[in-house]
């Protein structure tokens, strides 16, 4: 099972969204047609709140690196918040901690 949802709070400058549950091969699909919606052609930053991610997959890091190039094309980033430590090694062990920037607040 896996959610997403916006939680803007009013801001116009970035696009906060917050994930829940799994992210894998079969949510996928679900996932990457729902996030490249919501930040569109990239001319905002966006903030992805991660407390409720339990587990994601290498199909799921994918979607998240092709967000990143497309919100990169217009001078923006993907902020990823509040990791549960499972999925932080994870990004370490691929050298995306280097590329995201990775941060414990909101």
């Amino acid at each position: 099972m896996f959610e997403m949802t916006v939680d803007n709070h009013g801001s116009s400058d970035k696009v906060r969204i917050v994930l829940s549950g799994e992210i894998d091969i079969s949510t996928a699909p679900e996932f990457k047609t729902g996030l490249y919606e919501l930040i569109g052609d990239g001319t905002k930053n966006v903030e992805l709140i991660c407390d409720g991610l339990t587990y994601i997959d290498s199909t799921g890091l994918g979607i998240l690196v092709g967000a990143l190039k497309r919100v990169k094309n217009h001078q923006n980033n993907v902020y990823i918040l509040r990791l549960r430590d499972n999925i932080r090694k994870l990004f370490r062990i691929t050298g995306l901690d280097k590329v995201f920037i990775l941060e414990d607040a909101v």
